[in-house]
Order: structure tokens, then C-alpha cells, then sequence
């Protein structure tokens, strides 16, 4: 079976797919257009920052500066978080599975260990009787 079969009826990106028509809605009237200022608030002059000398560019860049790396430390703390708890994660269930199956074993052989010596207990019991 061939791949040109199966993909026939796929559109590839050159072609053109017809869209449907939209369908008819009916007319609504109009609506009279608000006044531009019922819409906009009226423009007052934006107030112009005072010219700073560069000690003043300096300082505020620096404050820029500070206030960028104390959010991105904020962010980079949680996200670091969040991947500490997911690695722990893991580890801490890859040990309770190994702690489980150590302990799972350790009781199977206890318990092997157990119903042998009161197999032989009772045999012995059973020789001492019959003898």
C-alpha cells in the first residue's frame, strides 16, 4: 500500500481550500457614531520630563539596573524551587521504591526462614512421637 493512497485526501500548503460562505445575518441599523469626545478624554499636553545631566542618567539606570535583577532573582528563585522539588521528587520515590523492595525482600526471607524452622520443628515433633 502506498503512502499517495492514504494521503489523498490531505491538503498540502499550495493548495487553495475553499472557505464557506457566511451565513446570512440580518441587517442591523446604523448606530450614530458617538462625538470624538464622548470617546476620547480630551488630549492635554504630555508633561514634558526634566532634561537630567548624565550623573542623573547614571543613577537612574543603575536603579533600573537593580529593580530588573531584583525581580529576575525573585523569578529565578521560585523557578529554581520548582526544579529542586521536581529533582527531589524523583529521588526521594526512586528510594521509597528501592527502600520498599529491600524491606518486601527482607520479609520474604524472613518469613522463608520462619515457616522453615516450623516445618522442621513439627517434623522433628512428628519422629519424636513415632519412634
Amino acid at each position: 500500500m502506498s503512502n499517495t493512497t492514504l494521503d489523498a485526501g490531505i491538503p498540502v500548503l499550495t493548495e487553495i481550500i475553499p472557505v464557506p460562505a457566511p451565513q446570512h445575518l440580518p441587517e442591523l441599523p446604523p448606530a450614530a457614531a458617538p462625538p470624538a469626545a464622548a470617546i476620547l478624554p480630551a488630549a492635554s499636553p504630555a508633561p514634558q520630563a526634566p532634561a537630567l545631566n548624565s550623573a542623573d542618567r547614571e543613577q537612574l539606570a543603575h536603579e533600573v539596573q537593580e529593580r530588573v535583577m531584583a525581580q529576575l532573582m525573585m523569578r529565578m528563585d521560585q523557578m529554581l524551587e520548582l526544579r529542586v522539588r521536581d529533582c527531589l521528587a524523583d529521588v526521594l520515590q526512586s528510594s521509597v521504591d528501592r527502600l520498599a523492595r529491600e524491606l518486601r525482600d527482607g520479609l520474604q526471607q524472613s518469613m522463608r526462614e520462619a515457616v522453615s524452622r516450623a516445618v522442621a520443628q513439627e517434623i522433628a515433633e512428628l519422629q519424636r512421637t513415632n519412634v
